[in-house]
């Protein structure tokens, strides 16, 4: 590669107006994809969210007891769904059930409603000035970078949601967290802003599960349109919303399920790890493979169809809030 050619020797002004450059360039960048955020996606996506975890944040519970699962003798031992639910029920009724729904409703709210958002904008930045739509990998790269955020943001809430959803003593005055703020602000005292982001490595690997998510629901959904012989982004009915957001939910769980096994143990307050490796490594050698998809059944049970009604209160809020509910 030749070299520029020499005009001398460079001033201190041109070297300082150089940087100023760059920084313009990057405020530049921001402010075009700032361009494309819709308020209307976070309300969507927030409506969504909290409807699905309202409608079934007790098979969350049984799922994150199960993925703890580890042998400890200090746990409940359960034979199954139903006789964790039931366990639960008889011991603490419908308010057992629900422990930990308050940083549930709050993480899952905000996470879908940051998750569409950034999601939205993102993918509106990477479009803009073009005709043809966005490929299969491009849809990836977007929703893996509003993942990245969206955690960045709501990991804390994600920390006290699995320490309420595991505190197993039925009698309130010996539970260790008596809410969500007490729960964060005992976890911020006692282990500081480590212990509010345990599980974030993790859980970055998790943003794949929701970028391959969205990969395929987005590419379900245009090939689908393009079969109708319809414009890619004609409104759906209830039912194929459905179907398009179980198959690609399906798809990405399996996928990526043993993350969240990994996590859940990271964040578990009656259990310590010296890290991811460390995790990996006790649970295959007590375990083996089946270790890192305990809890899955449950999960695939609450996360089909939350992951269905947030879609479908999703794509109906925005089209309605975005005037384009023909």
């Amino acid at each position: 590669m030749s070299s520029a050619p020499n005009h001398g020797p460079v001033s201190v002004t041109d070297t300082v107006s150089s940087k100023p450059a760059s920084a313009v360039s990057l405020v530049g960048h921001v402010q075009q994809v700032f361009s494309h955020v819709k308020i209307e996606n976070l309300v969507a996506g927030l409506s969504g969210g909290v409807v699905s975890t309202l409608a079934l944040h007790p098979l969350d519970l049984v799922k994150i007891r199960f993925a703890v699962s580890d042998g400890l003798e200090l746990r409940p031992k359960y034979r199954g769904i139903f006789h964790c639910m039931k366990s639960v029920w008889q011991q603490e009724g419908l308010r057992g059930l629900y422990q930990g729904v308050t940083p549930n409703l709050w993480g899952a709210g905000a996470s879908w409603g940051l998750y569409f958002f950034f999601y939205n904008a993102i993918k509106g930045y990477t479009k803009e000035g073009r005709q043809t739509e966005l490929s299969a990998t491009e849809h990836l790269v977007s929703a893996a970078k509003a993942g990245i955020l969206t955690l960045t943001l709501t990991n804390p809430i994600w920390v006290t949601k699995t320490r309420l959803v595991l505190q197993y003593n039925a009698d309130p005055t010996s539970k260790q967290y008596k809410g969500m703020v007490d729960a964060l602000v005992k976890i911020y005292r006692h282990e500081g802003v480590p212990g509010l982001y345990k599980g974030y490595v993790p859980g970055l690997f998790g943003t794949s599960h929701g970028a391959l998510q969205f990969m395929a629901y987005e590419e379900l959904k245009r090939d689908y349109n393009k079969y109708k012989k319809v414009p890619s982004d004609s409104k759906l009915s209830a039912l194929e919303y459905i179907t398009m957001a179980a198959l690609s939910k399906i798809f990405a769980v399996a996928t990526t399920y043993p993350y969240q096994v990994v996590r859940a143990r990271l964040q578990d307050q009656h259990n310590r790890y010296n890290g991811v490796i460390d995790v990996i490594r006790r649970t295959w050698r007590n375990e083996g493979a089946i270790g890192f998809y305990k809890g899955i059944v449950p999960n695939l049970i609450r996360v089909t169809p939350a992951c269905c009604i947030t879609f479908v209160v999703y794509e109906n809020v925005s089209r309605y809030l975005m005037g384009k509910n023909e």
